[in-house]
């Protein structure tokens, strides 16, 4: 083992034990550990986050210089290190989180911290809320901001210039407005203005990568807006006001140059494309840059220090690269030989250029990760590539199930994405687990591994995830056609992918239906319109009372804010007035007589999105028809189970609930 691999190994915890048949619940739903790998802005340096044996954590940095050591830069007893940034070569900063409380800690402000990479000069930036600080005698507070004030971005200086500031925002939390933005000194807490008019009614901010606000995106009143401030210029111009559902397009990105990249609906499907705004013609330039047919533009330009393009990054069922620069087209070439069927992803210093230094995160639908160091020019004795370490050290690829998107058609013949995830040597139909994601109105799976249906895998099932109607990333047309649809044609899509499967001989006639929030109402509805398909149904932070969820209660808080009930919610579900009887048809709660199968309901006691009180609501009105669920809540969880306990006992909880009803 090389010197610095050997330093690497030793901040990490690698577990090496033999493991049974399948894996146990917690292999699946621990923490990772290695958490996240960043280059500092050299190149010379790299952080590591993970446990490195501690129970919380920690920040770590490795010296990559010939006789670089690693140290570690930030590790606490009683909060965990999240987030972290490099402002420059010698300074990080990061947040800081109590993982043990659960998700449904006060509000999640997790304060801001700033230190030096070798771990001295640590002081308190912005205090986090509820506990203000952290246990550690050697951290200076003073100056620190109010515990409302988030990182808004870190500057990216040009080259040979040395940066110790940070933009943070002032929020409004009862109106969610990032209002306020103010350059932040790391190194001694002062604060000074951006030097610019700020427009009213901003609730977003889009900068350049030096940090100067280029982009105000505004609402009030049921609008929505994007205001412009070109390079040299203090007034802001507008760009686009819509409703809040249908803007013209969407801000992506703003390059060095003032350039400004958005994404636009384009042909029948309304797929997004990625397109330069054309300012003399005050819209998106009618040629697009990137098109990602059957799937919306997701991703970004990727630029080198100076500013100039190097490639762009997009994901469509899955991440690629493609490199315009020829240097890192020939690297990534080199990484995608040495790791055959993953994808490479690179980020790098000094790109493209004969002393190249870049992090590679080799990942697979049966591989959750694994860290690469590149240099071009290594130190002597050292390999150019040299292992970091894996993102999971228990996690064995050889027992992990294959991942594949379908594209199958739908009743009325829409397009319908379907992923399948099932054990590789399986034969035959297997008993299936229909996993329906939350949101809804968001992208349920991107190719990769994930923890739950590699899970569900693992014990025998094969794991159908639609991208029913009404989900995020195939086309305007695919997202519209799920307004007002809940429980209808959205549910509809969700029941064609099992009966799909079943007709291609994927699936057996023994299925549940599982899911969280919106998946845990879609759960319940699937008992509800399709009893014939789901032996069971497990449903976890659900949505159960539709009246709750669009109209809300003064005694049953949430997070839902008014201008969404007023403006969204409305046309995406429905009217509580005009729409009322369709929704009740459509309401769990109301429906409950009909659910005959065996539920599993699971959820948080602090939830502020689906709050308890659509669990107990469900409960009593299951009971009610002689249905008595199979029922736990969790202490401090929010919309997410955050301890590693919590989940992994929930997850033997719904092993064992879908054994006794699909096994033998």
């Amino acid at each position: 083992m090389n010197r610095w691999a050997g330093a690497v190994a030793g901040l990490l915890l690698c577990v090496g034990l033999a493991q049974a048949a399948p894996p146990p619940a917690e292999v699946f739903f621990k923490d990772p550990d290695i958490v996240e790998a960043t280059l500092s802005p050299s190149g010379r340096k790299l952080a590591l986050r993970g446990f490195f044996g501690s129970k919380r954590i920690g920040l770590a940095v490795m010296d990559l210089a010939p006789g670089g050591k690693g140290a570690r830069t930030a590790q606490f007893t009683d909060v965990d290190v999240w987030r972290t940034d490099w402002v420059n070569d010698e300074r990080l900063v990061f947040s800081a989180v109590d993982l043990s409380e659960g998700s449904g800690r006060p509000d999640g402000a997790p304060g801001l911290f700033g230190v030096n990479a070798d771990g001295s000069q640590l002081r308190q930036l912005v205090r986090r809320r509820g506990q203000p600080f952290i246990t550690d005698g050697n951290m200076r507070n003073e100056q620190a901001l109010d515990w409302n004030h988030l990182l808004l971005t870190v500057p990216r200086p040009q080259p040979g210039t040395t940066n110790e500031e940070v933009l943070v925002v002032e929020v409004t939390p009862d109106e969610r407005r990032l209002q306020t933005p103010l350059w932040l000194n790391t190194r001694n807490g002062r604060t000074r203005a951006v030097g610019t008019s700020l427009p009213a009614d901003a609730v977003g901010w889009v900068t350049d990568r030096r940090g100067e606000l280029r982009v105000a995106l505004t609402r009030r009143a049921g609008r929505q807006g994007a205001l412009w401030r070109g390079p040299g210029r203090q007034d802001w111009q507008p760009l686009y006001e819509s409703d809040l559902l249908n803007p013209p397009f969407n801000v992506n990105a703003v390059d060095d140059a003032g350039q400004l990249y958005v994404t636009r609906a384009s042909g029948p499907a309304g797929e997004s494309v990625l397109s330069l705004y054309d300012f003399e013609r005050r819209a998106p330039t009618e040629k697009p840059l990137v098109i990602a047919p059957g799937f919306d533009f997701a991703g970004r330009v990727l630029n080198d220090a100076a500013g100039s393009a190097l490639g762009v990054r997009v994901i469509t069922d899955a991440e690629s690269t493609v490199w315009q620069n020829a240097a890192m087209r020939a690297l990534q070439q080199e990484a995608d030989e040495r790791m055959p069927g993953r994808i490479n992803s690179i980020s790098c210093r000094r790109c493209g250029q004969p002393d190249v230094v870049a992090l590679v995160r080799s990942y697979s639908d049966r591989e959750p990760g694994q860290f690469w160091l590149y240099q071009a020019q290594p130190p002597q004795g050292e390999p150019k590539w040299r292992p970091v370490g894996r993102v999971r050290n228990e996690i064995k690829p050889a027992e992990m199930a294959p991942m594949d998107l379908q594209r199958i058609k739908a009743r009325d013949g829409r397009d319908l994405p379907v992923w399948i995830t099932r054990k590789a040597d399986a034969a035959g139909p297997l008993p299936a687990v229909v996993l329906v994601h939350g949101g809804p109105w968001v992208r349920g799976n991107v190719w990769g591994w994930h923890a739950q249906a590699q899970f569900l895998a693992s014990r025998g099932y094969v794991v159908i995830e639609p991208e029913f109607r009404g989900s995020a990333g195939y086309g305007w047309a695919h997202f519209k056609a799920g307004f007002k649809q809940w429980g209808q044609a959205m549910q509809d899509d969700v029941a064609d992918a099992l009966r799909w499967a079943q007709k291609e001989g994927i699936a057996s006639d023994k299925a549940c239906i599982a899911g969280a929030s919106y998946g845990g109402y879609s759960t319940l509805m699937g008992l509800i319109k399709d009893p014939d398909l789901y032996r069971c149904g497990v449903a976890w932070m659900a949505v159960t009372d539709i009246d709750l969820y669009l109209s809300g209660s003064w005694w049953v808080r949430d997070d839902i804010p008014e201008w969404g009930r007023q403006f969204q919610l409305r046309d995406l579900v429905g009217d509580p007035e005009k729409d009322a009887a369709m929704l009740a048809a459509h309401s769990p709660v109301q429906q409950a007589a009909r659910i005959k199968a065996p539920v599993l309901l699971a959820f948080g006691e602090e939830d502020r999105r689906v709050p308890l009180a659509h669990g107990k609501r469900m409960r009593e009105a299951l009971r009610a028809a002689g249905n008595d669920p199979a029922w736990v809540t969790y202490t401090g969880e929010g919309h997410g189970f955050g301890v590693v306990k919590n989940r992994v006992d929930f997850a033997e909880r719904m092993a064992a609930f879908l054994a006794r009803h699909l096994q033998p």
